[in-house]
């Protein structure tokens, strides 16, 4: 993976995701090895995906998301409210190019 995103990438991934609707979402159990391979599935169609979280409270959402990350090799974008925005790149042929 490249180096961690910039603020004008983080954004314009944003404006990307907006219109996104969650493809991948957490249960009770949390990041279950289904979950992970689900989110993988994903992000290697897609690039850019959202996942919706359980219910948590604001700081345990917000680490729930970074280790969500973490564990799908993939950059965290933006927490939500319950949504979570993820980006990874492809490793051929990418379908969204980042600006500078």
């Amino acid at each position: 993976m490249s180096a961690a995103l910039g603020g004008k990438q983080r954004r314009f991934l944003r404006g990307m995701a907006h219109g996104l609707d969650p493809v991948v979402m957490l249960g009770r159990e949390g990041a279950t090895d289904a979950v992970l391979e689900a989110i993988a599935r994903e992000l290697k169609a897609r690039e850019l995906i959202k996942v919706r979280l359980p219910e948590l409270e604001g700081a345990e959402r917000k680490a729930a998301a970074a280790d969500l990350a973490e564990s799908a090799g993939a950059e965290l974008v933006q927490v939500l409210g319950r949504v979570v925005v993820l980006y990874r790149e492809k490793d051929e042929e990418p379908r969204i190019q980042l600006p500078g």
